[in-house]
């Protein structure tokens, strides 16, 4: 099965590049992130013509995430868990599952940048990725497939970056973020960038 990430920014905006990128790398599953639209401004005629089942959880002008699958969905949930208060569309999840095949839960990530950092936006960021581990603990703790791709916003090694001095007091790259996704991935997980 061949599964997917896509930050489109803005799915309205760049359609006609997404649809292209699409027809052209056939996902069986894709999640997209920054879809920048409501639930129901989605283009889901187009991708439905092209054979995908669609879960939503859009917000306007912001953030906004989706799981696209040519397999059926079980079980499908927007947003993270413990987050009481938190309006903002950044993780969707629902169990994908292929023709004679056992399921695969596969989540959807649009993480918080955190900038400027630091501040309350950094907090927030710090908090929900704490948030993530302790869900992906919760769902490793069935023994099921599960697949968790996005975009985390964080640089995980100097090695990610042309420049990383010029990344050092970014949110994206200070030791803190860094070391709370590699808390995320040390849960059992491959990083498979």
């Amino acid at each position: 099965m061949k599964i997917a990430s896509f930050n489109v920014n803005s799915i309205n905006a760049r359609l006609a590049r997404v649809l292209d990128w699409f027809d052209r790398a056939k996902p069986d599953v894709c999640v997209l992130q920054e879809i920048k639209c409501a639930d129901e401004k989605f283009p889901y005629t187009e991708f439905e013509e092209r054979g995908y089942n669609i879960h939503v959880h859009g917000q306007k002008t912001y953030n906004g995430v989706a799981l696209l699958s040519k397999h059926p969905f079980d079980e499908p949930r927007r947003g993270l868990p413990g987050g009481d208060g938190d309006d903002q569309s950044r993780y969707i999840e629902a169990f994908v599952t292929p023709a004679g095949l056992a399921p695969v839960r596969v989540a959807g990530v649009y993480a918080p940048n955190g900038n400027p950092a630091p501040g309350p936006k950094y907090d927030y960021k710090l908090a929900w990725l704490k948030r993530l581990k302790a869900h992906a603990e919760e769902l490793l703790a069935y023994e099921e497939a599960l697949v968790i791709a996005g975009d985390y916003n964080v640089i995980p090694q100097a090695a990610d970056v042309h420049d990383p001095k010029a990344w050092a007091n970014d949110a994206l790259f200070l030791p803190e973020s860094r070391a709370a996704l590699r808390e995320i991935v040390h849960l059992g997980f491959t990083d498979a960038i």
